[in-house]
């Protein structure tokens, strides 16, 4: 275990990254396809985007109000790296945006071309988000490691990325967190909540989010009959 007033352990950051990539990346797959998703998994994925950039808006900005603030107020000489991640955030948003209104413009219709706003908004998405996120991780983490402890650092998780969460909310991202995960991944994120509450998200929630993930990522075969029916 990692002493509390240790340098901060900030795989975290890492692990929420990769599956935002993993994820924005396998949508923009799926929905390229031949045939393109229908039914069903049309909505799913319409929906697991809207759901991902909930979870972006909420990381950024646990970020901007509790992690960097704190890193200022320790380190002064971080400061322009930090205002460069912030100055990141703000050309992000509008890209989180137009894939937000593209994903639920998707998720509600059944137009082709709903379907290539949302690919070209992912694209466009993606070119912003992902030097962010590994510039993030290669630059920014080691400065927060070096400035602040763990003790620090789990308080801004919990503060910012536990506490406000129900324990469904927590469940399903802790799931998708440990997806395809390796097993010092997972142990950094089930320890993030104590024994008890672990035991009820690994355990009571798995079936749920592995019946909605072979929604969205398995070709509804219903709809594509009626269409050709």
């Amino acid at each position: 275990m990692n002493s509390p007033d240790g340098p901060a352990d900030t795989r975290m950051m890492g692990i929420v990254h990769a599956a935002l990539k993993r994820d924005l990346y396998r949508v923009r797959e799926v929905m390229r396809a031949t045939p393109p998703p229908r039914g069903r998994q049309r909505v799913a994925l319409g929906q697991h985007v809207l759901w991902m950039l909930d979870v972006l808006h909420a990381h950024h900005t646990s970020e901007d109000e509790g992690l960097w603030p704190l890193v200022r107020r320790i380190n002064p000489a971080a400061t322009e790296l930090l205002d460069s991640m912030e100055a990141d955030h703000q050309r992000i948003a509008p890209a989180v945006e137009a894939a937000a209104a593209a994903a639920r413009t998707y998720g509600g219709t059944t137009t082709d071309s709903a379907r290539g706003a949302l690919v070209n908004a992912l694209d466009v998405l993606l070119d912003v988000l992902v030097p962010h996120l590994d510039r993030e991780v290669a630059e920014a983490m080691p400065v927060v490691a070096a400035s602040i402890t763990n003790r620090e650092w789990d308080l801004i998780e919990q503060a910012h990325n536990i506490k406000p969460k129900s324990s469904r909310e927590l469940a399903m991202e802790g799931h998708w967190l440990i997806e395809g995960i390796d097993r010092e991944g997972y142990e950094v994120v089930v320890h993030k909540v104590p024994p008890v509450l672990r035991f009820i998200l690994v355990h009571g929630f798995g079936r749920t989010y592995r019946r909605q993930a072979r929604v969205r990522w398995t070709p509804d075969t219903s709809a594509a009959e009626a269409v050709t029916s």
